[in-house]
């Protein structure tokens, strides 16, 4: 079995319609989107839904032989049969190696056949847990699931010993599939404690140590090429789903309690895709000649959604090599078209790049000044291209990704408009934003390529509908337009496993998910996400406040790169745990002499006083009101992460974990905050009494009214200022947002020797 050549894309090959994609449109009556009108209201009522739908009719099909992941990789296999499916780096310093689609449906027919050898029935019986990075064998354990219609449970690192445990139990799995030794041999500690689960299968090759502790737990290991084998011997027809099948539970891990195992059918992830390429197949759609780089988790729906589209389309996906550090290093080798970016890595990419540019000075500088201007004028006119003059003197850094690039999606939290435009003018591509979560099989919402503007998450879906309903507690009310995000369609979750009464808070009586999300549609038709519904806490003075939205603004101050605003009842302002920018901070104690360690400089008062009188600007840009603007911060060195237990897997902060761990310094700084108000009173005081004293033993004659000064003074004191206020948090566990998307942890990679095939058992194109 040989390897195939990635099909070339010449530089240049840009974004722009498809005749394909128009064609398609057009057999199913499907129009082009408005982008002065998004979405429409449906008469007498307060729901919406994008205006490519027609009559109320929510669109359910694109293709009509693809209903279900089985389907949907036929298609692709019809498309590409002999040209690149899956590729792997075997090493840093070669190119890439790459599977075919024939190749890759032979592999899944394979090691399906072989569980069903093994005893693991064809249907929805049998469930399969998989633990491994990003790889090849993830997809073809995926794609023979699919083919005999079995249900994916993935596990992930960044979910825990016991929540691995609990989902094992839950589900009560019988067989795993692990990428290495490493993660089977996590699953063996606690073997005694899943009684199901008495196959493991291993892509790596493993040691006689691990399979002689694993026998004598009552477990049997197998290699992964082992199972494929067996499964080439004894041959068994596909038995394909049907779209009311479950593909996969997925587990959400909230700030509190056991994860939650969202089921996903397979026509919920058709109805999904089927929405996302009627929005985005009006100015391109995905060619047979695309390539995707993977390296956010396939353990989240985003992934699975986002290979489901291009093997839906016989495009290439090729595998980062498992080393964060490495991943540019990936893209420049891989030349992808398709570029998944969280908000971080495009900050980091922008950071890397302007202070280059910065460095390097003179005419250079000048030129690449005068060539993001210009490519930024052509943008807002409706021109997206790579291959134009100004592009020659924003070559090297859109080449550090290859050069090809068409489209960069992103998600996770919001992009600033600066950033979005200058990626649109260095790749000369689209950027591309996608709101949702796990329960809605990704995607609610979806920027059109064509909508250049900014502050929004695009149009929803045309196979749901959207209605806002009111959040008194914060104001928000339908009737002004305002209000809890719901979601209703052929998307939409299934349920909690086991879990009913988790799902019913989720889903209300006529269906509609709630999100946990405050929206507003602006007055193009796009959905807007202004806040959370829970995370809120209440000030001394009444006031509620919603820290994420505060949080969000200050995270766009120079030098903050993570940040924890907390307020309590009895207090009146807001305080702020907040993580400098790692390369900021070195770049400050460098220019002030600094020696010792990172926490060492952030126990520096002045260093303090810099970030507080930055975030200040931002708040005062962003018209922060006085209540919700931080009035005192701690600094650490130490980021918050999945390892050290304060953010959840998708990287939102697990809020009553972060409160407890700054316990100590939020005390210190109310005490802080107390101790300058009891000061400034003392002041007062003081000047007061001399005042009355100097004029009690002035000129008799002098009836200036200095008491009664002191008196304003002291009343306008007595009343808690705007600037000044304090809250409490509402311990309520924050609905999980999985379709946003997770940056990838650096042990969290792919096998780069000999991809899912053991040592020993080397294949020629692995």
């Amino acid at each position: 079995m040989k390897t195939v050549e990635l099909t070339k894309i010449k530089e240049g090959d840009l974004p722009g319609e498809s005749a394909g994609g128009v064609s398609r449109r057009g057999e199913i009556g499907l129009g082009k989107l408005n982008v002065q009108q998004q979405s429409v209201q449906l008469p007498d009522t307060n729901i919406r839904v994008c205006s490519l739908v027609k009559d109320g009719n929510l669109l359910t099909s694109f293709y009509d032989d693809v209903k279900t992941l089985y389907d949907a990789f036929q298609r692709g296999l019809s498309k590409s049969k002999h040209s690149p499916c899956l590729g792997w780096r075997p090493k840093p310093d070669q190119p890439y190696k790459w599977l075919s689609y024939e190749q890759v449906y032979s592999r899944a027919q394979y090691f399906g056949s072989g569980l069903v050898k093994q005893g693991f029935e064809a249907g929805q019986e049998t469930m399969i847990g998989i633990y491994s990075a990003n790889r090849i064998g993830w997809v073809i354990t995926e794609q023979a699931a699919n083919m005999y219609s079995m249900i994916i449970v993935p596990l992930y690192d960044t979910l825990g010993a016991e929540a691995c445990k609990y989902i094992c139990n839950q589900t009560e799995l019988r067989v795993v599939v692990c990428d290495n030794e490493d993660r089977a041999s996590l699953l063996l500690t606690q073997a005694s404690e899943i009684p199901s689960l008495k196959t493991y299968i291993v892509m790596d090759s493993v040691s006689d140590e691990f399979k002689k502790k694993a026998s004598a737990a009552g477990v049997t290991v197998h290699q992964f090429i082992q199972i494929e084998r067996e499964g080439e011997n004894n041959l068994k027809e596909p038995v394909p789903p049907k779209p009311e099948d479950l593909c996969t539970i997925c587990y959400t891990s909230g700030t509190t309690g056991n994860p939650k195992g969202v089921m996903l059918t397979h026509g919920n992830f058709i109805v999904g895709s089927v929405g996302n390429a009627a929005v985005g197949s009006e100015s391109f759609e995905i060619r047979t000649g695309d390539v995707y780089i993977s390296y956010l988790p396939l353990a989240h729906v985003y992934e699975r959604f986002a290979q489901l589209n291009l093997l839906m389309h016989g495009a290439s996906i090729g595998f980062f090599q498992g080393d964060i550090k490495l991943l540019l290093d990936d893209v420049k080798t891989l030349r992808p078209t398709f570029f998944p970016c969280v908000p971080r890595v495009m900050n980091r990419i922008y950071d890397r790049v302007m202070s280059t540019v910065a460095a390097t000075g003179g005419i250079k500088a000048k030129l690449f000044h005068k060539a993001l201007r210009e490519k930024k004028k052509e943008i807002q006119k409706g021109i997206v291209r790579n291959n134009g003059f100004w592009d020659i003197f924003l070559k090297k850094p859109r080449m550090s990704t290859g050069g090809r690039v068409r489209a960069i999606t992103t998600g996770a939290a919001p992009v600033s408009p600066e950033i979005k435009m200058f990626f649109r003018a260095i790749f000369g591509c689209y950027v591309i934003e996608g709101y949702g979560q796990t329960e809605t099989g990704t995607l609610t919402s979806i920027t059109s390529p064509r909508d250049l503007s900014d502050g929004h998450v695009g149009c929803i879906l045309p196979c749901l509908q959207v209605k806002l309903i009111d959040v008194p507690d914060l104001e928000y009310f339908a009737s002004n337009g305002q209000g809890e995000v719901c979601v209703k369609g052929g998307n939409i979750f299934q349920g909690y496993y086991k879990d009913p009464e988790k799902t019913a808070e989720a889903i209300d009586d006529e269906g509609y998910l709630h999100s946990g999300d405050v929206g507003e549609f602006l007055p193009n038709g796009q959905l807007k996400i202004i806040d959370r519904v829970k995370h809120i806490f209440k000030l001394s003075q009444g006031e509620y406040v919603a820290p994420e939205k505060i949080e969000n603004e200050y995270l766009r101050t120079e030098g903050v790169a993570q940040i924890f605003v907390h307020g309590e009842s009895l207090q009146d302002c807001c305080v702020a745990i907040v993580i400098p920018d790692e390369e900021w901070l070195g770049q400050h104690a460098a220019k002030n002499g600094w020696d010792g360690e990172p926490e060492s400089w952030c126990a520096k008062p002045e260093l303090k006083k810099v970030i507080l009188d930055k975030m200040n600007e931002t708040a005062k840009l962003a018209q922060l009101k006085g209540f919700e603007q931080v009035k005192n911060l701690r600094l650490h060195a130490e980021a918050f992460s999945v390892e050290n237990g304060l953010l959840t897997p998708t990287l939102k902060s697990k809020r009553p974990i972060v409160r407890r761990r700054y316990q100590e310094d939020i005390i210190a700084m109310y005490q802080e905050l107390a101790d300058k108000k009891a000061a400034q009173a003392e002041k007062k005081a003081a000047a007061a009494a001399a005042q009355n004293g100097s004029a009690a033993n002035g000129a008799a004659s002098s009836s200036t009214p200095t008491n009664g000064a002191v008196k304003a003074e002291e009343t306008q004191d007595s009343k808690p200022s705007e600037e000044e206020n304090g809250n409490e948090t509402k311990e309520e566990e924050s609905k999980e947002e999985e379709g946003k998307v997770e940056e990838t942890k650096e042990d969290g990679g792919g096998k780069a020797e000999n991809e899912d095939t053991p040592k020993e058992e080397t294949k020629e194109e692995e």
